[in-house]
């Protein structure tokens, strides 16, 4: 390969060869090329530089025009001519079913763009607005016009890159837009809603910034033009969010206003939550579904995409209680915080929305009300963003099904995930890979440890064949002890005999329900 050479396609096709202009007089050949570096180091197959160059109208010769453009454009570019060219010292190798063009991802503009808005969005979530906007405008610059113009072949791959560019704009105005840039992004908005004028996010942001800027009356014909244009051309009224924003504008809304701008570094305050309930005490077995948890939250440097973990089981048998006792004994390694959400257990009076419980996450995170979306779309978009550099424990108790939990999964590679629900949820299992461990009855000697720290030895030990019983009965659910043992402290005090079923246990039941009181064996009488 002769000299360093630098693709364009940000705007008309433009090729340097250590500085200099690389010309190509066909119009075949810029279409070849230009598909060729925007699919960069990957196979171009013939039949899609086919229809790049005739529009799916090809003639019979286009497999051989096309062999022949490509040997241009390998001379053009200071590549030796002849032969299968093949290594990748080469600018155009062949690689069946086409070509491909091996350059470095900096010499091509748009993959420095795409790589400058994935660096622009990390930088945001971070809460680096100012350092975010700048490298977006970096990325802004690098268009130099119309994508593939004249390239009738490329038009929807032309439409593609312009989309991006907008979407890159529209980021940077929102961003701009918090820091309090208003005229900034009003002489910036407005071609773009001239040139695009059914972008009605353009639209609002534009509104937006005449208002604060003191512009209101320009804001309210901003929305007009917007509404006519819209009827006019697609029959719609304008969208939800225009039609706010123009009823917000109109009644002077106080949240229209501009918050005060935060010091670089000093964007977002950083809130830790900790909204996890009290553990459920005492506690007792589940060693196992511990250790279970153990592998499969606990933080890992190599876990690149945890899956959320699933605690399945019926109402009762103690999911709750097992992840609160882990969530609250490894609180260390969620440094950033814990959030928690009553899903509701699948009751329909009950079940909350995730558009709901978003809104409770957000404002733990430290998100003002103002600051939330109604959409929850973007509410969820906002949650992940919040959450993408956080080692942050969530916690999803009675979960109905996979809808009402996946927009409330974080973003961040080092959060963790668990959800408790009477369902198997398989459809989380399916789309998230989540893990999933079904949560048991305890084991009659766990039963028996539980009942013991519940009501006392001493109470057992004086009523061990009505203690039995009551174990026995509870067929391994805590909450079923649980329940018994605040029974016995009510007034007047009861005993474990008037609690205990009346259960015909054989002699082999009851020694395998015996309590091991401090190390001895108490056996109960018969008669």
């Amino acid at each position: 390969m002769a000299g360093v050479i630098e693709f364009r396609i940000m705007g008309p096709l433009t090729v340097l060869r250590d500085g200099e202009a690389v010309r190509f007089d066909g119009a075949r050949e810029r279409a070849v090329l230009s598909m060729l570096v925007l699919e960069a180091n990957r196979v171009v197959s013939v039949g899609r530089l086919i229809d790049a160059v005739w529009a799916g109208a090809p003639p019979k010769s286009a497999r051989a025009q096309i062999a022949t453009c490509v040997s241009r454009l390998r001379r053009a570019l200071g590549q030796q001519a002849g032969g299968r060219a093949t290594s990748r010292d080469d600018v155009i190798t062949t690689a069946n079913p086409g070509y491909t063009l091996n350059a470095d991802p900096d010499a091509i503009d748009w993959a420095r763009f795409r790589a400058l808005v994935t660096a622009a969005r990390r930088e945001a979530s971070a809460g680096g607005r100012q350092q975010a906007v700048s490298i977006l405008r970096d990325a802004l610059s690098l268009r130099r016009g119309v994508a593939f113009e004249g390239v009738h072949g490329m038009r929807c791959e032309a439409a593609g890159l312009e989309e991006a560019h907008l979407d890159a704009v529209e980021s940077c105005v929102e961003m701009e837009l918090e820091l309090g840039a208003h005229q900034k992004v009003i002489a910036e908005l407005t071609p773009v809603v001239t040139e695009h004028p059914l972008r009605e996010r353009a639209r609002v942001q534009l509104m937006l910034a005449q208002y604060r800027a003191g512009r209101r009356a320009e804001a309210l014909r901003t929305y007009h033009d917007a509404r006519r244009q819209l009827i006019e051309q697609i029959g719609l009224e304008p969208g939800p969010e225009l039609r706010q924003l123009h009823e917000r504008i109109l009644r002077d809304a106080a949240d229209l206003t501009p918050s005060p701008v935060s010091a670089p570094g000093q964007d977002r305050q950083f809130v830790v939550p900790s909204q996890l309930p009290p553990q459920a005490l005492p506690f007792a077995g589940r060693v196992e579904a511990e250790r279970e948890l153990d592998a499969a939250l606990a933080p890992r440097a190599e876990t690149a995409s945890p899956s959320p973990v699933i605690l399945a089981g019926p109402s009762g048998v103690g999911k709750t209680a097992l992840a609160l006792r882990w969530a609250h004994r490894t609180l260390d390694l969620f440094p950033d915080g814990q959030l928690f959400a009553d899903l509701g257990d699948g009751d329909p009076a009950s079940s909350l929305r995730p558009s709901i419980v978003l809104d409770r996450f957000l404002r733990g995170l430290g998100v003002p009300d103002r600051a939330i979306p109604a959409d929850l779309v973007e509410k969820t978009a906002l949650f992940r963003s919040m959450t993408a550099h956080r080692r942050l424990l969530v916690v999803l108790d009675g979960a109905s099904d996979a809808d009402q939990v996946l927009p409330l999964l974080p973003g961040g590679i080092h959060c963790r995930v668990i959800i408790t629900s009477r369902d198997a949820l398989d459809d989380l299992v399916a789309r998230q890979g989540a893990f999933r461990s079904f949560v048991g009855p305890l084991r009659p000697e766990e039963s028996r440890e539980l009942l013991v720290m519940l009501v006392g030895r001493a109470r057992v030990a004086a009523e061990p064949s009505a203690a039995g019983r009551l174990a026995l009965s509870s067929r391994g659910f805590p909450m079923a002890l649980r329940m018994a043992a605040a029974r016995l402290s009510s007034h007047p005090p009861r005993s474990l005999e008037e609690l205990a079923p009346s259960l015909p246990l054989h002699r082999e039941e009851l020694e395998d329900l015996q309590l091991d009181l401090g190390g001895r064996r108490t056996r109960p009488s018969f008669a």
